[in-house]
């Protein structure tokens, strides 16, 4: 009669995997506690830069008042001022703010470097060439400007994309073919204005310069239809385009339909960039900064998608405010983005190089 051993399960976990495992949650439990914190204190900073917009100016009014105007109510001078001068600006600035930075993030995600902005690849040049020649040469309303500006972002974008397949895509060859494009603009904008009346000139510069001087409803509501198209898009795709940091053949192996997802997001940023410019004009270096701003307020993993839109919302209400009252006379708020903007591109260029 032979004796059987009982049998024991000995498959346990080691004390070092447990560990680890643990620390890693641990982790991204830290990570996403932040990443949401940032995001809130970022939302914040909007609405207390947007009340802020609302309140000054050469006359101000309490909170109560705009509170009064905004719901609706008749409230003597503030009525106008606010409801018809200070709050579309204000608007105006929050959506392409929101605009240009998410454009902006998701066009350096997906080349994976952070110079791959539209004002530096020539996306917003096109929207710019469309909108000075609409101006200028056709006098068409805003809401022409906006068509024909898209459709001038999206033809441009297309071009740059097909001449750097040759030879299979490469992020370094699309944006050296976006500088040469965004450069060829440039010469069609310069000789837009050459010919411009004397009358048309001023409009055109100013609205080059990046301008929310003359806001009104007509020009918010396009750019307000489409961020409530094509934002709740992009933040779909944002987990995508996260892995697609990891490059084309990991992003497919992960489960990524790249030959979709690529598309999808170049076609949502152009539309967002070419709107955006159209109604104020290409308010320099946002798209450029706003990403990596973003990258070093939340810290790695997670997308940068929201928090970036609201870096950008963050940039143009702030640097209007400046414009307007900080600096003695009133600037345009793409001559404050850009004083802003060009010593950040230098610190680029130079780490790049390194």
């Amino acid at each position: 009669m032979t004796a059987t051993m009982p049998t024991t399960n000995t498959a346990t976990a080691a004390p070092g995997t447990t560990d680890a495992v643990t620390a890693l949650r641990t982790a991204r439990a830290t990570r996403a506690r932040r990443r949401w914190l940032i995001i809130g204190i970022l939302a914040a900073a909007v609405a207390v830069l947007f009340a802020v917009s609302l309140m000054i100016g050469e006359t101000f009014y309490p909170p109560a008042d705009i509170i009064a105007v905004i719901a609706g109510q008749q409230v003597p001078g503030a009525s106008y001022t606010v409801g018809e001068l200070r709050l579309p600006r204000a608007c105006l600035a929050v959506l392409a703010g929101l605009s240009f930075g998410v454009a902006g993030v998701t066009f350096q995600t997906m080349l994976r470097n952070q110079l791959a902005s539209p004002d530096i690849i020539g996306i917003s040049s096109g929207a710019s060439a469309a909108g000075v020649i609409g101006i200028v040469m056709f006098n068409l309303s805003q809401t022409a400007v906006s068509l024909l500006a898209l459709v001038a972002a999206l033809a441009v974008a297309a071009a740059i994309y097909l001449l750097s397949l040759r030879g299979g895509f490469a992020g370094t060859r699309l944006i050296l073919i976006g500088i040469g494009m965004a450069a060829m603009l440039q010469s069609v904008v310069t000789y837009t204005l050459s010919k411009a009346s004397s009358w048309d000139l001023p409009t055109a510069t100013r609205w080059l310069s990046g301008s929310l001087n003359g806001a009104t409803w007509d020009r918010v509501a396009p750019v307000a239809v489409t961020v409530a198209v094509v934002l709740p898009v992009m933040l779909l795709l944002a987990h995508q385009l996260s892995v697609l940091r990891l490059g084309e053949d990991s992003a497919t192996g992960l489960g990524v339909r790249v030959g979709l997802t690529r598309p999808a997001a170049v076609v949502g940023a152009v539309t967002l960039i070419a709107v955006a410019t159209a109604a104020c004009g290409p308010i320099a270096f946002v798209a450029l900064m706003a990403g990596p701003v973003a990258a070093r307020l939340v810290g790695p993993g997670g997308s940068l998608t929201l928090p970036a839109g609201l870096v950008g919302a963050v940039l143009v209400l702030g640097a209007d405010l400046i414009g307007q009252f900080l600096l003695g006379t009133r600037y345009p708020v793409g001559v404050v983005t850009g004083v802003l903007g060009a010593p950040y591109l230098i610190y680029l260029l130079i780490r790049s190089n390194r």
